[in-house]
């Protein structure tokens, strides 16, 4: 079975940014880098970078090319026996998916909120009444009403990108979405700059507390805000770069990746904190008072800095949430793909038929999160699955390729049509320093949500949403794994026409 591929090189490059510039760059960064000592954060976080990032994304992109497949067959062509950790990479893409989809259908219909300022002067409770939020993730509430259309709309135009394929799809989607994304965010950021305040929030954002430099939970920050934003460690990058032409320069596509998708983190975040500290200015408090991150940046603190701007109020929240939903909509068919192509690739089937067989389950399962323990819910899932699964499986990777296989071959595979060549470092980088930092940090997350829970939610939800979402990924990972795939599935001499 032939192999889709990408159109062009700019085209892969425009869908590997689109899928690393996701909500969590907008709403998660700027945040995430004030909350861990503003401009000294940024010391971690390009060491981080540097370190770990993009090692990692040279090797996702090595192995995605040289073995022409995804995740799953990808790492059973470099070891039968490491076919498991693919399986667990698609996984986590799968449950990512099913998740990722609610906040969507949120900014969907804040887009329309925006316009005139629906939310009123309380914009925490409008949230929280919108979503019909029950007081515990095992009191359902039943399926919200007023959510059901932006949901469906939000599946109808991912199947439309998804069932087209690569080029004409994913591709295709990317090189609309991206520049329409830039745009409206840089009217986010002309406009935040040039309103009184936004030098404090700036400085909140940015001004150095290097007495934090030492503080071992900054470098941890650092390591999960590029793993979040890079899409790395479950299963896209490898999915994606198995589309590319033998002859792609896998080096030189990491680095513009990486240096864009934190460009644009560093850009967003003027755009987001200036205009918080406008917020701040004329309420005439510290701007720590009004800052928040995550889904509370999104849909309680910005909109109330919406409804606080002179002018243009309309617009500039139809542009945040606009952002948001491009940038959302780029990520969410990444991780699709990554699950399709694990499929297609383990039973040569079609790429529809596959996108059917991921599409239909994801859409079911993802009905639980517009039901009014939605939020709930998603909260716990997503940090499991980002502080335990992503990093566990980032660290394995690098553990599975820097002592049980020969890195070297890979690093050769990387340089063989590179303008520049990775030297030692990059070795050096997966088999000691991103190992002892990642290890770190998932004995650390798994000790603290085993011993203090998460987010102050009852045992119950803990143990039910983000232990049970930890074992659903092990036994699924189990079965994929252990089910009888297409002969060949692992031997790289078929698939040599595709190269």
């Amino acid at each position: 079975m032939k192999r889709e591929s990408w159109n062009s090189k700019l085209g892969f490059i425009l869908a590997a940014i689109g899928s690393a510039v996701g909500l969590g760059n907008i709403w998660r960064f700027p945040y995430t880098a004030a909350e861990n000592g503003g401009g000294a954060f940024l010391l971690p976080y390009f060491f981080a970078i540097i370190t770990a990032g993009i090692p990692i994304l040279i090797l996702e992109y090595t192995i995605g090319k040289t073995y022409r497949a995804g995740a799953p067959a990808a790492w059973a062509r470099i070891k039968q026996k490491f076919e498991w950790l693919g399986w667990f990479q698609v996984m986590i893409a799968f449950i990512i998916t099913v998740y990722y989809t609610a906040i969507i259908v949120w900014v969907i219909s804040y887009i329309g909120f925006a316009a005139n300022q629906a939310w009123g002067t309380d914009p925490t409770g409008f949230f929280l009444d919108y979503l019909g939020l029950t007081a515990s993730g095992m009191d359902l509430g039943g399926i919200q009403a007023n959510l059901i259309v932006p949901f469906i709309i939000v599946w109808v135009v991912t199947a439309i990108i998804m069932y087209r394929g690569i080029s004409k799809g994913i591709e295709a989607a990317c090189k609309i979405a991206l520049p329409v994304l830039l745009v409206l965010t840089a009217i986010l950021v002309i406009r935040g700059i040039t309103l009184p305040g936004a030098l404090d929030g700036l400085n909140y954002m940015f001004n150095p507390n290097w007495s934090r430099i030492f503080d071992s939970s900054v470098w941890v920050a650092a390591y999960g805000q590029v793993f979040f934003s890079l899409s790395i460690a479950f299963a896209i990058m490898i999915a994606y770069s198995s589309y590319l032409p033998k002859d792609t320069d896998v080096v030189n596509s990491a680095f513009i990746t990486a240096t864009a998708n934190h460009g644009f983190e560093l850009f967003a975040g003027i755009g987001v904190f200036s205009i918080l500290g406008y917020m701040a200015y004329t309420q005439g408090v510290p701007i720590e008072d009004v800052a928040a991150g995550g889904v509370g940046l999104a849909f309680m603190v910005f909109p109330a800095a919406i409804s606080a701007l002179p002018a243009m109020n309309g617009f500039i929240g139809v542009c945040f949430f606009g952002a948001l939903l491009f940038a959302g909509f780029t990520s969410l068919i990444s991780i699709i793909q990554a699950v399709i192509a694990g499929i297609s690739d383990k039973y040569e089937m079609p790429h529809k038929k596959a996108t059917t067989l991921v599409l239909v389950p994801a859409f079911i399962i993802s009905i639980l999160f517009i039901t009014g323990a939605g939020l709930t819910i998603l909260d716990i899932v997503d940090a499991f699955v980002n502080s335990i699964g992503i990093v566990g499986s980032g660290v394995l990777e690098v553990l599975l390729i820097g002592w049980f296989f020969d890195t070297e071959f890979l690093r050769k595979e990387a340089n063989q049509f590179s303008n520049f060549s990775i030297g030692k470092w990059w070795t050096y980088m997966l088999k000691i320093v991103t190992v002892l930092v990642l290890g770190f940090m998932v004995i650390s997350n798994t000790i603290t949500y085993m011993t203090e829970g998460y987010g102050g939610y009852s045992g119950t939800d803990i143990l039910v949403y983000g232990w049970g979402t930890v074992l659903i990924m092990i036994v699924g990972t189990v079965i994929l794994t252990a089910m009888k795939g297409k002969e060949g599935y692992a031997d790289l001499t078929k698939h040599k026409e595709d190269k």
